[in-house]
């Protein structure tokens, strides 16, 4: 029986950058690299649909504060997208929030889909399950009005090229919401798993897949081509009783590794060694071992002309000195 304690870290938002896209877009005119394994991830959801726990704090939680956005906004999406991730946790969650007519919900996995159904509550919303994937999108453009992905677009091999289509799916001012999982994510277990393989095999391979930085994700939406950005970041520690039963957990939300240059399974001593070294260093005093998930939350807008948009550079016509000439001179 699992028994996690959730503790959340203070939020903060970040300010947008422009920086490198490359680590996301694994695509150029010479090669394309795939990063993630897409059927490996597909069995993975397939397993994860039966494991998953019908109420998952950490899930539950994100998805929460992802929907929670829903309500400062005072326009209303009849026709929403729900791409992968944690699909149940959101159709359960999505009720009253948003006056949505028709949920299309879609991912890769066929079970998954089945497992939502079969849970689904929202007999008053007009719901529609599509195998599809995110990096081939099969929506038509322009036709729905809002886009949720809660932690599954994290596991695309070009995240840019995914947010693209999804903004293509959108109508003029239509709105982008997404959690994925950032690069601190799991940063114990990356720590013991590296010290394991250096100790037992005398050199190291990944075992937790790289995920995006904090510092690209307004980067990611502008690329994208949404407008008015918004990222805020979330650090969540869960508490397990050991790293076993983290690992459990990962199994149970389909988020264990999926790279493509994944070596064979990880060797029993090994794994052993990693989840003795994981106890060792982070274990807390009540014997609990924490894990951190760091979630982003990003927000955009397909262009539409009531938008806001920044003034033209130069059209001021007032000067800043002349503001401080005018307040100086009264004091």
């Amino acid at each position: 029986m699992r028994g996690l304690s959730l503790f959340r870290k203070t939020p903060f938002s970040l300010p947008l950058r422009t920086i490198s896209l490359a680590l996301f877009c694994t695509s150029n005119s010479n090669t394309k690299v795939n990063i993630f394994d897409r059927q490996l991830k597909r069995k993975h959801r397939d397993r994860a649909a039966w494991l998953m726990p019908s109420h998952d704090p950490l899930l539950h939680t994100v998805a929460d504060n992802l929907l929670d956005r829903l309500q400062d906004c005072k326009k209303t999406f009849p026709t929403a997208l729900c791409l992968g991730g944690s699909l149940q946790t959101i159709t359960r969650s999505i009720r009253d929030r948003g006056a949505i007519e028709k949920l299309i919900v879609m991912d890769a996995s066929f079970d998954m889909l089945q497992a939502c159904k079969n849970a689904s509550n929202n007999h008053d919303i007009e719901t529609v399950y599509l195998v599809g994937d995110e990096e081939f999108l099969p929506i038509k453009e322009s036709s729905v009005d809002l886009v949720i992905s809660c932690l599954g677009l994290h596991w695309t091999n070009d995240l840019p090229g995914a947010m693209i289509q999804s903004r293509l799916a959108l109508k003029p001012d239509g709105l982008f919401l997404a959690a994925i999982l950032g690069g601190e994510t799991l940063k114990e277990l990356r720590i013991a798993c590296t010290l394991a393989q250096m100790e037992r095999e005398g050199g190291i391979s990944p075992r937790v897949s790289p995920l995006a930085q904090v510092r690209d994700a307004g980067n990611l939406l502008t690329r994208a081509g949404f407008t008015l950005p918004g990222v805020d970041v979330d650090e969540y520690i869960v508490k397990y009783e050991s790293a076993l039963e983290l690992i459990e957990h990962l199994r149970a939300m389909g988020e264990t590794n999926a790279l493509s240059q994944m070596n064979s399974i990880l060797k029993k001593d090994t794994a052993l060694a990693t989840a003795a070294i994981y106890d060792s260093m982070f274990s807390a005093e009540d014997g609990t071992v924490p894990a951190t998930f760091q979630v982003i939350y990003m927000t955009g807008w397909r262009e539409h002309p009531s938008q806001q948009k920044a003034k033209r550079r130069g059209s001021a016509t007032i000067s800043f000195k002349d503001i401080q000439n005018h307040f100086g001179s009264q004091s």
